[in-house]
């Protein structure tokens, strides 16, 4: 089989091209969205949740939560 990419012969039962990694095949499972991110509000969200556990974690461990 040759590389539809760079020519290179390869196995006929390769996945990819060892020369130049191009796949030999369309993929089963399509990939994900590019671009897609995750919003700011969320990341923020996660951030304040993160540091209140550990307030709550430290105020439980030193007893002053009790």
């Amino acid at each position: 089989m040759v590389c539809r990419n760079c020519g290179t012969e390869i196995a006929a039962n390769a996945l990819i091209c060892y020369k130049c990694g191009t796949a030999t095949s369309e993929p089963k499972i399509p990939p994900p969205a590019a671009g897609r991110r995750a919003s700011p509000r969320l990341l923020i969200a996660v951030i304040v949740l993160a540091v209140a556990a550990a307030v709550v974690a430290r105020m439980t461990a030193c007893g002053s939560l009790l």
